[in-house]
């Protein structure tokens, strides 16, 4: 059954059906946030692309573990704001904004260092900004905005760059972007354009409303995020197979496509899905990751934290490596291994990270 643990601050919880209860944690969430993290270590380690089986399974978390971090992030955001959904509740919007604009300014001048990563943090902040108008809104509303987002999303992405006549290059917003350009990478043509990563936040606004101690839930969650995961994917090689593979150059052919980071719903359809598979694996598993994942846990709980930390590593010490697969995979493991450790020995001496305790509201404010 799902696992719960002290919390050291009590969570902020919703509907008593909906949210943990006060002053508990969900375990099983931080050992999802911390798998995102180290699949996201991967992906960002490289190289990517290469060919065998050694190549597929070090690809699989392209596409997936940064859906997944975001996913859990429209989690955590529900959980903060579950009160105001009571009635007469506040909406934490200092908080929030507080936030928002932490993570906007910290991914921005993040993306300077010379690590060679696209920095998820700044359209973070902007997904965080705009949530703020849908934190009270009832759940259907969210749906439907989540739904029309998906089918809508990627077809905008793609119009737009057959509009201009200009593929987008994915280039990531940074400090020196005036604020046009910056816009336009953080909405559509960076590497997260919110206009399409929106999706999986608004799936984590809802699922942060539901009641994720119920064992039937944690179940659902497993079994209809992997028909999601499959189903998603196989029709994009069915539709493949018989209407041809998408061209290079960005056409209404890409619609097809389920590859990671094409943007595209098939993709999103199958990532969410799979994140749904973790995050409710890790539910359902709660007393096993409680006995045996506590070091995992502990990252989750450092998530952020760990993730701005392999940035520097990256840049100060690793790059230009990897030269060769084998190389990548050794540098994965030696640098998650490390970060998990020095978060399990940082959560024995404190229960909350050095960045994590940065994103909360400053009592002046």
């Amino acid at each position: 059954m799902a696992s719960m643990t002290p919390a050291n601050v009590p969570a902020a919880s919703g509907s008593p059906a909906a949210s943990p209860p006060s002053g508990v944690r969900l375990t099983g969430l931080d050992a999802a946030r911390a798998l995102a993290i180290i699949g996201m270590i991967a992906v960002n380690v490289g190289p990517r692309g290469e060919p065998g089986i050694a190549g597929f399974m070090y690809d699989l978390p392209v596409g997936r573990a940064s859906i997944l971090f975001v996913v859990l992030a429209g989690v955590g955001m529900s959980f903060l704001t579950g009160s105001a959904r009571r009635p007469g509740g506040r909406l934490p919007w200092r908080t929030v904004l507080w936030r928002s604009a932490l993570l906007f300014a910290g991914g921005l001048a993040l993306q300077e260092l010379g690590h060679d990563v696209s920095v998820i943090l700044a359209v973070y902040g902007v997904l965080f900004l705009l949530s703020l108008p849908l934190l009270k809104a009832p759940t259907p509303v969210i749906a439907a905005l989540a739904g029309a987002l998906l089918a809508v999303g990627p077809v905008v992405w793609i119009g737009a760059q057959l509009a201009s006549g200009t593929a987008f290059q994915f280039a990531d917003p940074d400090l020196s972007n005036d604020a046009p350009h910056l816009l336009h990478r953080i909405f559509l043509s960076g590497s997260y354009p919110v206009l399409v990563w929106c999706v999986p936040f608004l799936v984590g606004l809802i699922l942060g409303r539901a009641p994720l101690t119920d064992r039937r839930l944690q179940k659902r969650l497993v079994v209809w995020g992997g028909v999601a995961a499959i189903g998603a994917y196989a029709l994009s090689q069915v539709l493949v197979r018989m209407l041809g593979q998408p061209g290079n150059e960005i056409g209404w052919d890409r619609l097809l496509s389920a590859v990671g980071h094409s943007q595209m719903p098939l993709w999103l359809v199958s990532s969410i899905g799979t994140a749904l598979v973790a995050l409710g694996g890790f539910l359902w598993a709660g007393d096993l990751v409680d006995r045996r994942l506590g070091m995992l846990v502990s990252a989750g709980r450092l998530s952020l934290t760990i993730y701005v930390a392999h940035l520097f590593v990256l840049a100060a010490i690793i790059r230009p490596e990897p030269h060769t697969l084998l190389r990548g995979y050794l540098i994965t493991i030696v640098l998650s291994a490390v970060l998990v450790l020095l978060a399990h020995l940082w959560v024995k001496w404190r229960p909350i990270g050095p960045l994590e305790q940065l994103m909360r509201l400053p009592r002046r404010l």
